[in-house]
């Protein structure tokens, strides 16, 4: 059985968010979770609100960041939204966004951000679970500190994002729950991520098996295939750049190629930036198409690899005006598309 949830970009009207998570647990989605980040509106009053409006669903961030946020409010945040969900609470954390790091003027190359991932992981794990800390390390340092923010789940999950080299992955299969790898769609892409992922399980006597193994995708699908692919490459333009040129050439394509999309993107010309996005770039570098299309590259690239959880960062005409102002018709919004994936895509996974 392959879970499938939603990720969201918290971009939209708040009532029409809470309707989009209602309308994922109505339909079985596993979870839906949302980017941590000052660029969209606050993820955690967000789920707050959807708390009890939902009964199924898990949900929290994917990915939240050890860099701007202490591992200790982060894991107060995380214990406090499994109480309002009785138990529903989800957690993917990393170093961040490293443009909107810099965007903070934070330096962080040669500070060892896995590093600091891994003792955030630490932190976070004995927080969790004992309420208290003592801790004296390389990054994080407390004595004697405590919250009653107090989860009802005996142990929250707590994952990894990953999308750079080997290490992060391995890394993840040694020390977390799961991996949540972003931006990937190749069959050569996971062949290497799990590769590394099982490696670090088996180092650490772990059965990768019993861990959560995410594909975190751009995900567009509607009946009419060409508006579907054409809204996915409006938006895999804007993912371009998160994107590391090891990853990007596990797709078959040169990092250097991109650089006039960069360039354009660099100059503030938008529109250039997409116009320059192929259509080839776009198909490889998406879950887009007819169920039936997104299906079948479920199939062929990414579910043999050992994957069992997609995470569909569902795009739609609305997140396309707002970030091009171009109006893509034929394409289903949010929740037309949950409904797609309930109807057409679960029931061809099972």
């Amino acid at each position: 059985m392959v879970n499938f949830s939603y990720a969201h970009l918290p971009a939209y009207p708040l009532q029409q968010s809470l309707e989009m998570m209602k309308t994922a647990d109505q339909s079985g989605f596993h979870a839906v979770y949302s980017v941590d980040e000052t660029y969209w509106k606050d993820m955690w009053l967000l789920f707050a609100a959807a708390a009890d409006k939902t009964k199924n669903i898990r949900m929290g961030p994917s990915v939240t960041h050890v860099i701007l946020k202490d591992p200790t409010i982060l894991a107060q945040q995380i214990a406090t939204l499994d109480e309002l969900t009785n138990g529903r609470a989800d957690a993917v954390i990393s170093f961040g966004n490293l443009i909107m790091l810099s965007q903070y003027g934070i330096k962080w190359q040669g500070t060892k951000p896995l590093a600091r991932v891994k003792e955030a992981h630490q932190v976070m794990r004995t927080f969790l679970d004992t309420g208290v800390i003592t801790h004296q390390g390389q990054f994080f340092n407390y004595s004697g500190l405590f919250t009653l923010a107090r989860p009802v789940q005996k142990q929250i999950p707590l994952k990894m994002g990953a999308m750079g080299g080997p290490r992060s992955f391995q890394l993840a299969g040694e020390i977390s729950d799961g991996i949540h790898h972003a931006l990937g769609y190749s069959r050569e892409n996971y062949d290497y991520v799990m590769e590394n992922f099982k490696a670090g399980a088996k180092k650490a006597g772990r059965n990768w098996q019993d861990l959560d193994c995410a594909a975190w995708v751009v995900w567009v699908c509607s009946e009419d295939s060409k508006a579907a692919k054409e809204t996915a490459r409006i938006m895999v333009a804007f993912y371009l750049g998160a994107m590391p040129a090891s990853q990007v050439e596990r797709h078959g394509m040169k990092y250097s190629d991109l650089q006039p999309i960069f360039d354009a993107f660099g100059a503030g010309d938008v529109q250039k930036a997409v116009d320059l996005t192929s259509e080839e770039i776009g198909d490889k570098l998406s879950i887009s198409g007819t169920p039936e299309e997104c299906v079948a590259k479920l199939k062929k690239d990414i579910l043999p690899t050992g994957i069992n959880h997609v995470v569909a960062a569902i795009t739609d005409p609305f997140l396309v005006k707002a970030f091009t102002g171009r109006d893509i018709p034929n394409c289903p919004d949010v929740i037309g598309q949950m409904k797609l994936i309930r109807d057409k895509v679960m029931p061809a996974l099972k």
